[in-house]
């Protein structure tokens, strides 16, 4: 892309925007060196890694990228063998642990949100902790080295230490004593260039014996070591030196460790300045309210409520432009100080910016296509220095222009054939327009002349363009009118401002016949469409009412519904606890009975209190179903014998056997049947053009039955739950029937039928005790039970 063309269209603002957000070296120069991309696969890329780092800054906020420098140099020095400095590997500590954390943060990120491309990018990383903790054992946050870097330097500061306490107490006794005091400037001991000195008054330098190391200003004060701590500070002297060579091996040790990870870490301070850069563009866009554009490589931008980003938000007029579909170029029209220029440069920047992988000050919903080029001709452009006046200067750059645009280019011409004679210039306009518009590319122009409104209205693929003016308040809108040509409002804007109309209707007379009937016909469009669009509002808020009328009114029956279904619901409760009281109560008066049956001989018909009890349980009511929303509900389709069903009340599925009567049907689950209301059953699909396989396995139970109570059930060819289900049902008819005795036959097999009833059996309350059955009984194959 053309420097000159992001010069223009202001697009280094923006870099200087995003670059303030960045929190490295690499990221800034990331930013700062951002250019748009014509490739449209890595477009979509960089919108998509933006998006992921927007919905991280939205659900996390931004990972810190504080200690992180660039440490590129001091890599490579270590990487030759150079020894890098206390500072330089403390910044390599940092930046270690720094894309430690960016890692590790954007891993825990990626478990919860999609966000492929920075885990792919962060998951590079190299874990270099052993360098970092090397690193921070030896240096502190100071760029200090550490006592406990080695045991020879801390062996070797004890010695620093304990040598300059000697020396200081050895001072201080000095100066502490008459004589040596009243030739001190001061009693205080201070050092120079490693020494320990006295500050000594220079009318007694005669009188002290020492070593002059300096002088104060005027010259009163001489800094002196006396001879008696000469020795002690040549030993101090040496011990410092010895400490200089330490902390040399320290270093190199350290440096060699960095100089192995140099290439890898090279690599990471790559990766986190473009991690940098991309959270960087998160941050902007949520700064200035930016949402992700559509991307196409169709030639079709469509803007809706775009503003220009430097525009502040308080005075910016969004623009709703559609450019690629039904027309492929765009005319505006209209006096100055309308928004012309700012249009052309609102559609170029934004265009640039998704370009470059950065959201848009604009609507969800908005597409921006990727172009191979945009060129713009905006702005006075005369030269001093080339002697170019501005016409000439707009020609030499729409010349290079015309050069080099493909269809794919994006075209922004301001004013174009301005600067010239207005008849040679509209001529010049319009055919400078008809060549761009016959490559196909993109288009948008703007002019003062009203030949271009007749020029645009008769070519296919152009259309007609103007900023609005509201003649009231003698100021423009900025609104962008597509399909509305420009008026120039000069007589209307003159009468307002009191001209005399002697002079307004001589004015109108020097006009030529056809151009007034354009003018006129475009106030006629201008007062139809601001009609229409007061119409369009007029509709917009009715509907908007008539919306809420009805989401009240739909909020209003679920809350009556609601409640309703809470008091029908409280209601069953009640009367199944009744019930549930009545049922013990009967229980306890059938369990009376059957003693004193059992122990007076009395006869008492069982299949009477049994009919008893199955009336009692069928008077408890079916618990009642929800009311289900008016919008989910669907036209129930007529149940038919073989339809598959799902039963709402006990939320299973099956087919239908048949219809028992007009609100009834037989479902059978599996090997089981059950007789269903029909309102509780919901269809779910047809019937089988042959019978249900479910239908074909269902399996009986196969149950010996005389005439009276049975003594013996067969179980064979059940499984485990349903030979339980018989096995209890039968228990209980035995116990009622008074009978001691009962066989149960399920058969010989893997012995999991005969294990699990005899488990059963044991815990059973009314089994007395079981066995299996003798030689005559069915031996194995049957277990016999005595009763209670």
């Amino acid at each position: 892309m053309d420097d000159k063309i992001l010069h223009t269209l202001e697009y280094r603002k923006i870099l200087n925007k995003l670059a303030q957000y960045t929190q490295t070296p690499m990221g800034r120069l990331l930013a700062e060196s951002l250019k748009p991309s014509g490739d449209f696969e890595a477009v979509k890329k960089l919108l998509q890694a933006t998006d992921e780092a927007a919905n991280v800054d939205r659900l996390k906020g931004i990972p810190s990228f504080g200690g992180i420098t660039d440490i590129k140099m001091a890599l490579k020095r270590a990487s030759i063998g150079g020894m890098l400095g206390t500072s330089e590997l403390l910044s390599v500590g940092n930046t270690i642990g720094g894309a430690r954390r960016v890692k590790r943060f954007l891993a825990a990120m990626h478990e919860d949100e999609n966000i492929a491309l920075l885990f792919a990018q962060s998951d590079l990383l190299s874990e270099q902790k052993h360098v970092e903790d090397a690193i921070r054992s030896c240096i502190d946050e100071n760029a200090d080295v550490l006592d406990t870097a080695s045991p020879e330097l801390a062996t070797i500061r004890r010695e620093l230490r304990g040598g300059e306490t000697r020396i200081r107490e050895k001072l201080d006794s000095m100066i502490r004593s008459s004589s040596v005091a009243k030739m001190l400037q001061d009693q205080l001991v201070t050092i120079r260039g490693d020494r320990f000195v006295i500050p000594v008054k220079a009318e007694y330098r005669a009188h002290f014996g020492g070593i002059v190391h300096d002088q104060s200003g005027s010259g009163a004060t001489l800094f002196i070591e006396p001879e008696s701590i000469v020795a002690m500070n040549n030993k101090l002297r040496e011990t410092r030196l010895r400490e200089e060579r330490e902390i040399e091996i320290i270093l190199h040790r350290l440096t060699a460790l960095v100089g192995d990870i140099a290439e890898e870490m090279t690599y990471d301070v790559d990766i986190l300045g473009e991690l940098d850069f991309i959270f960087a563009k998160a941050r902007l866009a949520r700064d200035m309210k930016a949402t992700q554009p559509r991307m196409n490589d169709r030639g079709y931008l469509k803007l809706r409520k775009g503003r220009h980003p430097l525009i502040p938000a308080e005075q910016v007029v969004p623009l709703d432009v559609e450019l690629g579909n039904h027309y492929s170029s765009i005319i505006v029209t209209g006096p100055n100080t309308g928004g012309k220029t700012v249009t052309l440069k609102t559609i170029g920047l934004l265009s640039l910016m998704s370009m470059s992988g950065l959201f848009i000050p604009a609507e969800e919903g908005s597409q921006m296509c990727v172009f191979d080029a945009i060129y713009a001709d905006i702005g006075d452009e005369q030269s001093i220095e080339q002697s170019l006046s501005t016409f000439s200067s707009h020609m030499t750059n729409i010349i290079s222009i015309l050069r080099r645009m493909t269809p794919k280019s994006l075209i922004l011409l301001d004013e174009v054939g301005a600067g010239t004679d207005p008849a040679e210039g509209s001529a010049l306009a319009i055919a400078i327009l008809e060549n761009i518009h016959r490559t196909e590319c993109r288009m948008v122009a703007t002019t003062h002349y009203s030949e271009l409104k007749a020029y645009a209205y008769e070519r296919k693929g152009l259309i007609n363009a103007s900023m609005e003016f509201d003649v009231q308040s003698l100021s423009p809108t900025y609104r962008l009118l597509i399909g509305v040509p420009g008026r120039s409002n000069a007589f209307a804007i003159a009468e307002r401002l009191g001209m005399p109309n002697a002079i307004l209707e001589h004015a109108r007379g020097e006009v030529k016949e056809e151009d007034l009937r354009v003018e006129h016909m475009i106030a006629s469009l201008e007062e139809n469409r601001l009609e229409a669009e007061n119409e369009r509002e007029r509709a917009e808020v009715i509907r908007r009412e008539a919306e809420e009328f009805r989401s009240r009114q739909q909020q209003e029956l679920e809350k009556l519904e609601s409640q309703r279904d809470k008091r029908l619901e409280k209601a069953e409760k009640d009367a199944s606890a009744l019930l549930d009281k009545a049922r013990k109560e009967a229980e306890q008066i059938i369990g009376d009975l059957r003693r004193l049956a059992m122990e007076e001989g009395a006869s008492v018909k069982e299949h009477k209190l049994i009919e008893a009890r199955r009336r009692l349980d069928e008077a408890e009511p079916a618990p009642r179903k929800k009311t289900v929303a008016r919008s989910n509900v669907k036209t129930p389709r007529k149940i038919q014998p073989g339809d598959e069903v799902k039963v709402q009340n006990v939320n299973q599925k099956g087919y239908v056997v048949e219809l028992s009567g007009p609100k009834e049907a037989i479902v059978q689950f599996g090997i089981m049947k059950m007789k269903v209301n029909l309102e509780d059953l919901e269809f779910l699909s047809s019937a089988p053009d042959s019978p249900s396989p479910a239908l074909r396995r269902a399996t009986t139970v196969k149950r010996t039955r005389d005439e009276n109570i049975r003594s013996e059930l067969d179980l064979r060819g059940t499984n485990l739950e349903e030979a339980i289900m018989e096995t209890d049902r039968f228990i209980d008819e035995a116990f009622l029937g008074n009978l001691g005795q009962i066989s149960i036959i399920h058969g010989k097999g893997t012995g999991v039928l005969r294990t699990g009833i005899q488990e059963y059996l044991r815990k059973h309350k009314h089994v007395k005790s079981y066995r299996l059955g003798n030689y005559n009984e069915g031996g194995a194959g049957v277990t016999v039970a005595e009763l209670e």
